[in-house]
């Protein structure tokens, strides 16, 4: 789902360019989010994950969809999610979260 709101963000930002340069920029960070994907894993929103999701959305309404999509995939994958966003992914106990950002 990261790699979703990662696109999302970059189309909202092409869609808003007035000039040029300002396309030249989108387009150029749209090209990097795309090559840089080449080498990163993308883990399913599958059924497993789906049904995880529904789940989460009962015991966490106050989270974000996206947000809980992304723990979901995280949990039936077994996986530690890589985040900046502890105060959200914190609440979900039985998500294995590390924020590799802090030195």
């Amino acid at each position: 789902m990261l790699y979703e709101e990662q696109i999302r963000g970059r189309l909202s930002f092409l869609s808003q360019t007035k000039t040029i340069e300002q396309q030249i920029i989108a387009y150029k960070g749209l090209q990097t989010t795309a090559k840089d994907y080449c080498h990163i894993p993308i883990l399913p929103f599958d059924y497993p994950a789906a049904i995880e999701h529904q789940h989460l959305r009962k015991t966490y309404p106050r989270l974000g969809n996206m947000d809980l999509k992304i723990a979901a995939i995280a949990l039936v994958q077994n996986a530690t999610l890589l985040t900046c966003n502890q105060s959200d992914f914190g609440i979900i106990q039985e998500l294995s979260i590390e924020n590799w950002s802090i030195n």
